[in-house]
């Protein structure tokens, strides 16, 4: 689930759920066929794929032929903690960076509508652009605690009025609401201070890696693309059970990670969920193949130090700066004299 993103509610024609009155995902697809982009290439015949895929199945367990491969043995062990890698893939963080990857389609499609003056159509994905673009942003503030905020204040008023009404209960000596009224405060009190630390935490989050950045994974081994990051783990508390995150040195309140896993090292995990303290980046450049299907959609290429340029959208997703190479003298070469 993409945080409160279905994936049985996505496929449903007039569901009432969390797109409200967006057309269903087959409805989409027809619309696309007046408009499709006709291309040769392996980026759009995978984003084709993805597409299909994801939102014509109408299943929730789409991706559970992934777990096939855990009978067939993993490679990356975890030593004495009884875990694999296998505890870290989130489907949930596939799922974001797929809804991602379709706002991106909608956005394209609506320009190339426009370009061959459709305009009817051009509107009908706009319209349906600007509802998921604002839901996703919904979630965005949710997850990152903007709304948190929002929350904290409407608490905080809550419990000004609340303590009015226990003075007037005081003075009107009814003690037993005076108790309700005081346990509801101390309530209200401890789920505002919740809220306020939680918008606090995503305001003054600090990241040790990077976005397109490459990584090792220090117990499992394996190479990574940071792809996605929060401040905290945001994933479920069963998924938290089965990485055993209350064993973690820093536990649960430590920036996470989406990373892109090489698929060379294994093609059926393609995304895990990584606390910050199990990640280890190189301190020499990493210029090596690197191979993901969704590199090409999240990333512009390598720069000079071997780690991936993320493109503008993914870098104003997570409201990142654009990661400038340091200068080095050293590596200019001296011009010949003339």
């Amino acid at each position: 689930m993409v945080r409160g993103l279905s994936l049985t509610t996505l496929p449903t024609s007039g569901n009432s759920g969390v797109y409200g009155s967006i057309p269903s995902w087959r409805e989409h697809y027809q619309l696309m066929k007046k408009v499709r982009i006709a291309s040769a290439t392996d980026r759009n015949f995978i984003l084709h794929q993805c597409m299909q895929k994801f939102f014509l199945s109408g299943n929730s367990n789409i991706l559970r032929p992934r777990n096939l491969r855990a009978e067939a043995g993993w490679p990356f062990k975890g030593g004495g903690q009884g875990l694999d890698a296998s505890s870290e893939r989130s489907e949930s963080a596939n799922e974001d960076i797929l809804i991602f990857f379709f706002q991106l389609d909608l956005a394209t499609r609506v320009q190339y509508a426009l370009n061959l003056e459709q305009y009817e159509i051009a509107q009908q994905l706009r319209n349906k652009l600007t509802e998921v673009e604002a839901e996703v942003i919904r979630q965005q503030e949710e997850k990152r605690g903007s709304s948190s905020k929002s929350e904290a204040q409407d608490k905080a008023i809550r419990i000004i009025r609340l303590r009015a009404d226990l003075q007037n209960a005081i003075e009107c000596e009814n003690y037993a609401l005076a108790a309700e009224l005081r346990d509801e405060i101390s309530k209200l009190e401890a789920e505002s201070l919740a809220a306020s630390a939680k918008a606090l935490v995503y305001e003054n989050a600090q990241y040790t890696f990077r976005l397109g950045q490459k990584v090792e994974h220090k117990i499992f081994g394996y190479r990574a693309v940071i792809c996605g990051m929060d401040p905290m783990c945001c994933e479920s508390s069963s998924w938290m059970e089965i990485a055993q995150v209350e064993k973690l040195s820093r536990g649960p309140n430590q920036p996470f990670y989406q990373v892109l896993v090489d698929v060379r090292a294994d093609p059926n995990l393609l995304v895990a969920y990584v606390p910050e303290e199990n990640l280890l980046a190189s301190d020499r450049p990493d210029k090596g193949r690197f191979d993901h299907p969704y590199i090409s959609f999240l990333f512009y290429g390598m720069d000079g130090a071997g780690d991936f340029i993320p493109i503008k959208q993914l870098r104003e997703k997570y409201n990142r700066p654009r990661h400038e190479i340091p200068f080095d003298p050293e590596d200019e070469e001296p011009h010949a004299d003339a």
